[in-house]
């Protein structure tokens, strides 16, 4: 049974539990079992709630949001001339490669592949590019936070508590699944629907929080430009600007465009992990004498305070530049439910098969996704 081709249902599970632990990861469990993982794993998500309104991060409170040109200008000057004490260089590069998830939908999935099962705090990466009539029907999630980003096309959204609504190219859509959420993704048009989406943990006293949503329009999205580089805040930090989204988890996710010859040098909180997505292009990232790294790798960063960036191609270079606070938790992840424990899954199992505790709502919800 695929993902995307399913609806809420409710019934006995029956299927033994088979829990193996991966190779090198002490604190990570997988769980599988023939009943569900062909169901569940790792479908992505999309989502959009247009009246969310967003707020200040703990991390954005000493920054100013709204700036003048001039003082921003001022302030991207001064952040050119800070010097990195301990740059970050490419410890790991995983090219993201093609797979179908939910109803016929392509992503290229980068982490959350057998050679990068996930990176604390993040759990998945894809980059999905998918049309009519292929989607992301009716499908649960609880226990961490999901990010879409669109870059082509758009998505419309609608979940189990009447939420509903389209997030298009440009704009982002951060939802808090927190205690649970049943919600379906379809493309809003013809034509070829791209974007990123991304999940991000959260902690074991976050993971049964009520769910969330926050959105910013395209046009909201800070955004800086200068010699020759262009910034997308979507959340954190760049050039003394910073975005208004909250993070449970503390987070930050830099759009880059580079023109060539560009140089570019960003802060980056030292303990946080921290990686680059390439979209478009090539660049050398870290050490400027490494060789150019091309479109839809994964670069995993070094610890450090920064990151030098040179476009030395002949055309512009985009990627985005994400990190994060790790959470040094257990990971027990089965499908689309992530907690600490493999009793808490098993109860997310029975929350799901009854109705309760967080899916109440789901158990005679049905989102007509076939119409879109």
């Amino acid at each position: 049974m695929v993902m995307g081709m399913m609806r809420p249902r409710f019934f006995p599970i029956k299927a033994h539990l088979l829990f193996r632990r991966t190779p090198n990861k002490k604190n990570i469990v997988l769980l599988s079992s023939p009943f569900l993982i062909a169901a569940f794993f790792c479908s992505p998500p999309f989502f959009f709630f247009p009246k969310a309104k967003p707020f200040l991060s703990e991390q954005s409170k000493s920054f100013t949001t709204v700036m003048s040109r001039a003082s921003a200008d001022q302030i991207a000057e001064d952040y050119e001339a800070l010097e990195l004490q301990k740059p970050r260089h490419v410890v790991k590069k995983v090219l993201a490669k093609q797979q179908q998830e939910g109803d016929g939908a392509n992503v290229r999935r980068s982490i959350g592949r057998p050679e990068l099962r996930n990176f604390d705090p993040f759990l998945l990466l894809d980059e999905f590019s998918v049309s009519r009539p292929a989607g992301f029907p009716d499908h649960p999630h609880r226990g961490f936070e999901t990010v879409t980003y669109m870059l082509e096309g758009a998505f419309t959204h609608q979940d189990f508590s009447g939420h509903k609504g389209t997030i298009r190219a440009g704009d982002l859509q951060w939802m808090t699944a927190g205690r649970g959420i049943v919600h379906s993704e379809m493309p809003a048009g013809d034509g070829v629907q791209k974007g990123l989406q991304l999940w991000i943990n959260l902690s074991s006293k976050d993971k049964m929080v009520e769910p969330n949503y926050q959105e910013l329009l395209s046009k909201d999205i800070a955004r800086v430009n200068k010699n020759g580089v262009d910034v997308r805040i979507i959340a954190g930090e760049a050039f003394g600007v910073s975005s208004p989204v909250y993070t449970r988890t503390p987070t930050m996710y830099l759009d880059f465009t580079m023109k060539p010859g560009a140089e570019l040098r960003q802060l980056i909180p030292q303990e946080w992990n921290a990686f680059i997505y390439i979209i478009d292009g090539e660049g050398v990232f870290g050490d400027e004498e490494t060789s150019p790294i091309s479109s839809h790798h994964v670069l995993i960063l070094s610890n450090g305070d920064g990151l030098n960036v040179w476009n030395k191609s002949g055309r512009p270079l985009r990627f985005v530049l994400i990190g994060g606070q790790p959470l040094n938790e257990p990971v027990v992840q089965y499908g689309p439910f992530v907690m600490n424990s493999q009793k808490e899954i098993q109860q997310t199992l029975e929350d799901y098969r009854l109705g309760k505790n967080g899916f109440e709502k789901a158990k005679h919800w049905k989102s007509g996704s076939d119409r879109f």
